[in-house]
């Protein structure tokens, strides 16, 4: 028992010791700084392979969807086997292998299943990273803010290089700069520290009683509301970067108006705990939300105008930054520390899978070659004020709760 103890010590030791901390935040920073290349300039590189709106979404929708499946594969073996940080580098290499395929393709299916197969491993990263970083960050100053505000860091400054080179560069420079991202990612993850087993709550949860609390009214809301979250964000992920092109703004700008966005972000997430702590996970994600309605509309109607460009990439750091906060404590707190991956890999699924998925298909379908920009920055405005009204129903009583995170 003492031997076991001392064992137990000596772990969470190490996970929290500021080598494994520096190297969960550099594991953030080259994740998220992948999603800076990608996410803002897939459609770029798409429409110079010469594919249309309604091909890019498609082939977004399509890809997305393969967040469904991924994430609860990868979170259930995470579970049992209580190695979550050997997934996360598991996802990272594979992720990176696969992603490679794009190199020797250029159908339209081709690009579907490179990018598919890239993003089936890569949804193993995410939900891994975050189960890790909550226990680790749970003694440590400024908690789980403090170490993802560098996966914002790392957003902001890959998207910014991204932007810069493709005002010198063809769109294929955008592929490149993933591929190193991807493997400079999966060094990142080597060698971090993670507990054999998380530890489990003071009261034991079954599994059937936690999956019972996942079909209670308070999950699903939660669950609708966030869907629909991402469902407005399928014209802004797919179609910003060329809506940027088509009202003249340049790569360096873009990357900057994407970068704005994500400094904001960063600020959010130095304060999310004491907000969160103070207001609780609904009021914060009600107002979230409805200031997102507010940057659709701002982008449907004013995107002529500098001022309104930057605020409404301002407005970045409630529609995803606090939400994605909030999101995350609540779901640490609905849920004991046996069901964490298969919880964060819900949310991820469900939410940015097929909401995203839907979000992205529909967008594709309303772009119309930057035609309906307007119509479709509009409809986003809708998905995300129904959020915001379905949110309303919600009870946060579960997470009320001071937030360890």
């Amino acid at each position: 028992m003492f031997f076991h103890h001392l064992i137990s010590s000596k772990s969470k030791a190490a996970i929290a010791s500021p080598i494994n901390l520096g190297l969960i935040s550099l594991t953030y920073f080259f994740y998220f700084g992948q999603l800076g290349v990608f996410i803002p300039y897939v459609a770029v590189f798409l429409d110079g392979r010469g594919l249309s709106s309604e091909e890019i979404g498609s082939l977004l929708a399509i890809v997305t969807l393969t967040r469904v499946l991924g994430p609860n594969l990868w979170a259930n073996v995470a579970d049992r086997t209580g190695r979550g940080a050997d997934i996360l580098r598991f996802g990272c290499l594979l992720g990176f292998l696969a992603f490679n395929a794009i190199y020797f393709t250029n159908s339209f299916w081709g690009l579907t299943f490179a990018f598919g197969l890239m993003m089936m491993f890569w949804t193993a990263v995410l939900p891994q990273l975050e189960v890790i970083t909550v226990n680790a960050t749970k003694t440590t100053k400024g908690g789980y803010g403090a170490i993802r505000l560098w996966g914002s860091i790392g957003f902001v400054a890959l998207s910014l290089v991204v932007g810069s080179l493709l005002d010198y560069f063809s769109s294929d420079v955008i592929v490149v700069c993933s591929s190193v991202t991807l493997f400079a990612l999966y060094l990142a993850s080597l060698f971090i520290a993670s507990p054999s087993k998380l530890e489990h709550s003071n009261t034991s949860h079954s599994a059937s009683s936690n999956w019972q609390e996942a079909c209670k009214l308070p999950f699903i809301i939660f669950m609708l509301s966030a869907s629909l979250l991402q469902m407005s964000f399928g014209s802004y992920y797919n179609f910003f970067a060329l809506y940027m092109v088509d009202l003249d703004y340049s790569g360096k700008q873009t990357g900057l108006f994407i970068s704005i966005g994500v400094v904001a972000e960063i600020a959010i997430f130095l304060v999310a705990t004491r907000v969160i702590s103070r207001f609780g996970v609904k009021w914060i994600m009600l107002i979230s939300m409805l200031l997102t309605t507010c940057r659709w509309l701002t982008l449907a109607l004013l995107p002529e105008y500098l001022s309104a460009i930057l605020l409404s990439q301002t407005l970045h750091a409630f529609s995803f930054g606090m939400t994605h906060a909030a999101s995350v404590h609540f779901l640490h707190h609905y849920f004991c520390a046996e069901f964490q991956s298969r919880a964060q890999a819900l949310y991820v699924s469900i939410a940015f899978g097929v909401g995203g998925a839907i979000g992205s298909y529909i967008s594709g379908k309303t772009w119309l070659q930057g035609e309906g920009a307007e119509f479709s920055f509009m409809l986003s405005a809708s998905f995300a004020f129904a959020s915001a009204l379905i949110l309303v129903f919600f009870s946060d009583s579960e997470s009320k709760k001071k937030p360890d995170i």
